[in-house]
Parts: structure tokens; sequence; C-alpha cells
């Protein structure tokens, strides 16, 4: 597990902002020591890669920070409507953070549908920074706004900022030869423009990104840059903005390296690349897209120089078909889906389990269940990952914890997959997924030594003498059987999904046989070395909250502010989910209540009942949404008090 370091006085993050001015010419620049930004607006405004460019520069400057996608299913959702609001919300400060942040300090609205989605989440006091120009009466009457609330007094306990975005990026832009509606495109970087004047970004790598992103249409390059300078000067200038702030890098909230701000997929797929690299062996992907796992496809098609070679198939099951026969003929074999995929992978799944060839399976969770959310994320497929096979199949299943973790979750699949020869099941989510945080550029040095011995002859003698290859002869440490690629001389042997006997591989229906390749696969899996799971108790306390994958930075978050009220209360998070630490039952047995807060509706709590007869209390949310720091607390408050 990785996280930040930072002192007590840091460790009070996510309650309070602070506030200190200082002037600076005609205006006043405010020093901040954090800040919540939202971008809201319609699919095709922009907004992602508005708030992914001030997330760059942010990074850059060296604040320290989270992020939150949030953005509809269909690929252009209808315009001015609820459904069709996409938003990306960022936080950052100048210590160490863990959310994306629970209610933003700025709102920028590009229309009434985005106005209205988010409004709830806005407190009272937050700037709003409005595109007057979209508050016409039919878009207003099209979200159900009966009189505008830029004039009915509804915004009066807010400090909103009317801006003509639209007429003021055309009028940017009347020098070029562009029609109204190609100049109205570039509004977004007339609102990054100024939100980069509004809290002192860099501008450097936003105009080399655009002149990058448009080489091909130096004329459509040069309109944005012209639109997002606009935006700088327009804060500059005008009278309504007569404040300016500051968040000053996050110099203490890491270790010293080289940082980058990465997302959990691009970090999944560097971990798998880093992976093959340190196994020294080809890494494959045989995938299907699909949202939100496809953008892993998408990065590693752009490594063949690593050695990658990636699939994309006709459907889910043939794309983990593929991944599997590579495994066998000696990759790094990796397949990618969400939940829908896992369920139409199932059969492989339980194919390479009879096999036991290594393959990494990675399951990056969405809403479900069948279709459902595609764009929200969900915890849900836990129990699918442990038991969603025929049979007794069983599989080691781990998950990572922030967007950074997910490169080291990758390096430790592939340390599981290739040392017991067993399929693994990785569970990210779309929180992780598609939001992003800092993170350290590891040395080589750093990463596990993964190299793997292939089977070069004949591991067994017979009665007579005589020197066999037996493909199902085990390592007495790891249970593992030898991986023999073929073509090698002396070494074939049959594969398929009929039961092996022990040994010899041969097909066999002997009862006994059954009985004992059932016992010694889970024994493979129960035996596989895992950390021992760490616990953040300082004060011996009663109450143990218990998390696992991306609930991580919500559950620190919560327990830091309950330990800043004064309370006790111990944490804990599970990376490894088969099989479980060793340690864990004694560590549940420490304290008088477990709560398990997930975003499903109580798959870890059945595990831990089961398993360990604890009564662990659940808290669920299936809303496709993180939780938020504050609602956590507030539950974990009640527990300690009940």
């Amino acid at each position: 597990m990785t996280s930040q370091v930072s002192s007590p006085s840091e460790q009070a993050d996510e309650a309070v902002v602070g506030e200190q001015r200082k002037p600076a010419g005609t205006k006043d620049v405010r020093q901040l020591d954090r800040v919540i930004i939202r971008f809201a607006g319609d699919s095709g405004d922009g907004m992602q890669l508005t708030g992914d460019r001030f997330t760059s520069e942010t990074a850059s400057f060296g604040n320290d920070l989270s992020t939150l996608p949030n953005f509809p299913a269909e690929i252009r959702a209808p315009a001015g409507t609820l459904p069709g609001v996409s938003s990306f919300q960022l936080h950052f400060a100048d210590h160490d953070i863990l959310t994306p942040g629970d209610a933003p300090n700025v709102l920028v609205a590009m229309n009434p549908a985005a106005l209205k989605a988010n409004l709830g989440d806005v407190p009272r006091g937050a700037e709003i920074i409005v595109n007057t120009d979209e508050f016409t009466k039919r878009a207003m009457q099209k979200v159900g706004y009966a009189t505008s609330p830029l004039e009915d007094g509804s915004l009066d306990g807010y400090s909103l900022h009317p801006v003509p975005l639209t007429t003021l990026t055309v009028e940017a832009l009347k020098e070029f030869d562009l029609t109204r509606k190609e100049a109205e495109r570039s509004k977004n970087m007339f609102a990054l423009g100024l939100l980069s004047w509004m809290y002192h970004r860099p501008t450097e790598g936003t105009e080399k990104f655009l002149k990058s992103k448009f080489a091909k249409k130096p004329d459509i390059a040069a309109a944005n840059i012209t639109a997002f300078r606009a935006g700088w000067n327009f804060g500059e200038t005008t009278e309504d903005f007569a404040v300016s702030y500051e968040i000053a890098p996050a110099t203490t909230a890491f270790p010293v390296g080289t940082y980058r701000n990465i997302s959990g997929n691009l970090a999944l797929s560097y971990g798998l690349i880093a992976a093959s690299r340190q196994a020294d062996l080809p890494l494959y992907l045989g995938s299907y897209p699909i949202t939100p796992a496809s953008d892993i496809l998408h990065e590693l098609s752009r490594h063949k120089n690593f050695g990658v070679r990636t699939f994309q198939a006709e459907d889910e099951i043939a794309g983990i078909g593929a991944a599997l026969g590579a495994a066998f003929g000696g990759s790094l074999a990796v397949t990618t889906t969400s939940g829908p995929g896992v369920a139409l992978k199932s059969e492989t799944i339980g194919l390479a389990v009879s096999l036991e060839l290594p393959l990494l399976v990675i399951d990056i969770q969405r809403g479900g269940p069948s279709t459902g959310l595609p764009t929200k994320t969900e915890q849900a497929d836990l129990l699918q990952a442990m038991f969603g096979r025929n049979g007794e199949a069983p599989v080691p299943v781990i998950a990572p914890c922030t967007p950074a973790d997910c490169f080291d979750a990758a390096l430790e699949a592939a340390r599981i997959a290739l040392t017991y020869r067993t399929p693994v099941m990785l569970l990210s989510d779309g929180y992780l997924a598609n939001g992003s945080e800092p993170w350290r550029i590891p040395e080589t040095d750093e990463l596990p030594d993964l190299t793997v011995q292939f089977a070069q002859g004949p591991n067994h003698t017979l009665d007579d003498g005589s020197e066999v290859f037996w493909p199902y002869k085990r390592d007495p440490q790891t249970l593992a059987r030898p991986w023999a690629i073929p073509g090698t001389p002396g070494l074939e042997h049959r594969i398929g999904g009929i039961e092996k006997e022990d040994g010899t591989g041969n097909i066999s229906y002997a009862p006994a046989n059954h009985d004992f390749m059932v016992r010694t696969r889970q024994a493979k899996i129960d035996g596989i070395e895992v950390p021992d799971m760490e616990v953040d108790d300082p004060r011996e306390a009663k109450t143990l909250v218990l998390g696992w994958g991306s609930t991580y930075g919500p559950i620190t978050a919560a327990v830091r502010r309950l330990r800043t009220a004064g309370e006790s209360i111990a944490q804990a998070h599970l990376r490894h989910l088969n099989p479980f630490p060793r340690n864990l039952g004694a560590v549940l047995g420490r304290y008088e209540k477990v709560v398990i807060p997930e975003m499903n509706l109580g798959q870890l709590a059945t595990l831990i009942r089961a398993k360990y007869l604890v009564d662990a209390h659940s808290y669920n949310q299936v809303n496709g949404m993180p939780f938020k720091a504050e609602q956590l607390a507030k539950a974990l408050k009640e527990a300690i008090d009940a």
C-alpha cells in the first residue's frame, strides 16, 4: 500500500480552509491551504479536457491533488438536459490530501442544467461562475427553471459571478476565420484561462498541449490559445473578480523523488509493462473495449517498443481466450474488462484454474447489474471474483487503494500469478480508473525481481529409471506446476479443461484424484505468501474501520477528522482479499466493534462474518459515487457511540 506522509498538524486537513489576505497591486491575493473546484457543463462542452488541463498544471506546480471525473454513459448525451451534464472535480492543497473533496468551493456552470445538477453539492458562501449566455428561456425551461436563478434571488447565499463566456469567447476570436459555432467551442478554454488566473496556475503547459493536440489544425490551436489567454486577461482586468488565490506547493507532503500526475488506468498500464520487464517476458493483452477499462487497451497499444502486444478481440470470450493462449506460449498474459465482461470470461477463468497458468484478469468495476451504470463507480464484483465460476475454482484477489497504487497492485498481481501459476483477479473501479493523483516514479532497482524459470527438461524418474516430464509435478513450497513452453523438445503435454491426473497431467475421472486435485488447488491459493495487515491505531481504540479498494481515501479522511475531534478509532485496509492476510483474524479479535464501509451491499462484510465469525457492521452505498469524508465520519462516530 502506498501512502503519503503528513505531520500531525496536516492530518486535520480536510475540514477547514485557511485564508490570509495580502495586497498585490490593485487586486488582493489570498493564501489558501486547499480548494475544491468543479467544472460542469454539457458532455460536449469539454469539461473533462478542461479539468484535465487544470489538473496537469496543478500537478506541475507541486500541489497534492485528487480528482473526480463524472460523465454520462452516452457518447453525446442530450444537450442542455440534467442526464447530459458532465463534470470534473479537483481538490488540490499545500498538504497531503486523500479525496476529491466533499463539496466544491468553486462551481463553474456552463449552462442551466449544469447549475441545477450540481447546486445541491455547493455550500452557501461558495463561488459560482455561470455562463449567462446559456441562460435562455428555453434552456431554463428544459431543466425546470420557471424563472432565472440568476435573477430570482435563489443564489443570494452564494458569491455569484455572471460571465457571458460564450460572447466573450466569440469576441476574442473575431480575428479568426471561424463560424460562430466553431468559435463557441473554445469557451471551455476561456473558462480555463479565467480559473488559471484566479488560482495562479502555470499556463505554459496548456499552451504547449494545445499546439500539440491541434498540430494538424494550427488555426484551431491558435484560436484555443487565444481564448485561453483571453480568459486569463479577463480575470486580470474585470472588476467582478477582485481577488485571486494562491495555494503553495505541498513541499512537506511528498518524499523526495520525481513525480507526475497519473490516473489509475494509466498507473495500471505502466505497472503491467514494468512487471513484464521485471519478469523478462513479453506482455500480451487480449481484450474487448468496455467502459471504464478501455483506457488500458489504448495505452498499452502505444508501447510496442517494450515488447507489448495488444489484441482487440471480437468479444470478451475471445479476448480472454487469446490471453490464456499467450500464457501457454510463455507471455505475461492480461485481459481487461468490467463486471459484465467478467461474467462472460468466467468459463475461461475456470479453464485457467484447471490449466494452472499465470493470467491477470483486471476488472475495473462499475455499477451493475447487467449494463448498469457504465460510467459510475461501484465495488460490487467482489463475490463474483471470489465465487463466480463453476466448480471449486479458487483464484487470488487483490485490490489497489488509490490511483497511484494501481501501479504497485499490477506488480503484485503479476508476482502472485507467475510464482503460483494461477489466474489472479485485480479489482480496481471507475473511481480509481478515472481519478488521478501525484505518483512518485520509482527507480528500477526498487522494482521486484519477477524472473521466471521455464521447464527445460525431464523432472521425474519412473520406476524403470527413465526420465520423463510431468506437467503437474509441483514445487513443494508453492505447489505451482512447471511452466513448459510449447515446442521445447521432450516437454510435450496435454492441456484442457477435463480433470488432470496428479503429476502426469493425463485425463482422469478417478474420484480420489479429483478430490486430491481440488484440495491441492485450494491449498495453493491458501498458501500464497501475502504481507500481514498493518493497523493504524495510535490510541488503542475499541472500534476498527476496515476497508478495501478505493474506499481508502474517504475512510482515511474520515478517520483523520474523528481523531482531530478527539475520538479514538483504528483503521486497517485490505489489499489481499483472497487469501486474506494471516493475521486478519487476530486483528479483528482485538476490537469490540468492526465497521466495514463498502460501495456495495456488504460483500466484504459477508466474507468476514463467514470466515471469522465476527459481527462486522456494514455501512453501504451504491449510488455510483464514492463516499464523502464527512458522511463517513458521521457514520463512524455513530458506530463509536453506539
